[in-house]
């Protein structure tokens, strides 16, 4: 008989063995601790198959449910063992600055609240693909190594969502929300000169906060982008608004929160937010001049080309 010091095997595997109806509650209430993080991770990497009211994800959530309640099952003489690694995993997680108990909770949170409030995909229309007007001059009037502009954005950012807590990943688009709030708060639209197309540097943009789309666009885009974030301007009939760069569908989840719930709750209260998925799965949420929160409505959807300023 094999002896662990002067406890034998079998008294070792008596000695963690929780009785019953206690093993069947533990095992039930660690089957959900497990089941949480590894739907989350299916959720995120599975096709979404766009049933009525998630149908899909309710299946999957069962389904991982099941598996797991099956192997806690065959495992139940070492259920104690179970919960102790697995809170050693997340506290290790959570110490190291990685997947934690935190983490669960906010992928988790952030998850079943965009399942509610789903955010809205617009399908990019493009009739045809056309040069980006004035690409060369908009290119340059984005002047984000200009130091009134950093000093602006600098502002923006001490002003708007310096206290919100929980986004350290997503640091740079929340900080992106503030420049977006506080131009779009204070932004004044003027037309160009009857039969010119004026485009306006981000600087000239900077002294008066006014100007059209164009010029709202590119001080946007030279906002953000001098403090780190990804911007492109979308240019529609009549019409160019910038877009933010997002992440994947996992980060559209955190921000969609974020938005919903933090940031924007009155200018975004029973509203879609509104995106754009490109080539490569990236997401996109508008920022135009006439949203009153980040993902508000897109004025024009007949696309006719994408200018991203990296």
């Amino acid at each position: 008989m094999i002896k662990l010091g002067s406890l034998t095997y079998q008294e070792l595997k008596e000695k963690f063995r929780i009785k019953s109806p206690w093993d069947l509650i533990i095992i039930f209430v660690l089957n959900i601790l497990i089941t949480i993080p590894i739907f989350i991770i299916a959720h995120h990497n599975f096709i979404t198959l766009d049933w009525a009211h998630h149908i899909d994800r309710i299946i999957l959530f069962l389904v991982i449910l099941i598996a797991i309640q099956f192997v806690l099952r065959a495992l139940r003489r070492v259920t104690l063992i179970s919960i102790i690694l697995y809170v050693i995993m997340l506290g290790y997680g959570t110490l190291s600055g990685k997947y934690g108990f935190t983490s669960v909770i906010e992928d988790y949170r952030s998850m079943m609240y965009t399942m509610n409030e789903d955010p809205h995909p617009e399908d990019i229309i493009i009739s045809k693909l056309l040069p980006f007007p004035n690409k060369s001059k908009i290119v340059d009037a984005v002047e984000y190594q200009n130091p009134r502009i950093r000093n602006f954005s600098i502002m923006a950012i001490n002003k708007h969502f310096k206290h919100v807590k929980g986004y350290y990943d997503y640091f740079t688009i929340i900080q992106s929300f503030a420049i977006f709030k506080e131009i779009n708060t204070r932004w004044n639209y003027v037309s160009d000169p009857k039969g010119h197309d004026y485009i306006a540097s981000a600087t000239e943009s900077l002294q008066y906060l006014s100007g059209d789309c164009d010029d709202h666009s590119v001080f946007m885009a030279a906002c953000i982008k001098s403090i780190g974030g990804t911007t492109r301007l979308i240019h529609t009939k009549g019409h160019i608004y910038p877009e933010l760069l997002i992440g994947t569908k996992k980060d559209l989840e955190r921000i969609n929160y974020a938005i919903k719930k933090e940031l924007f709750p009155i200018e975004s209260k029973n509203k879609p937010i509104n995106y754009h998925i490109d080539e490569r799965g990236n997401i996109w949420l508008n920022l135009d001049y006439t949203a009153k929160y980040p993902g508000g409505p897109f004025m024009n959807e007949e696309i006719l080309g994408a200018l991203t300023l990296d």
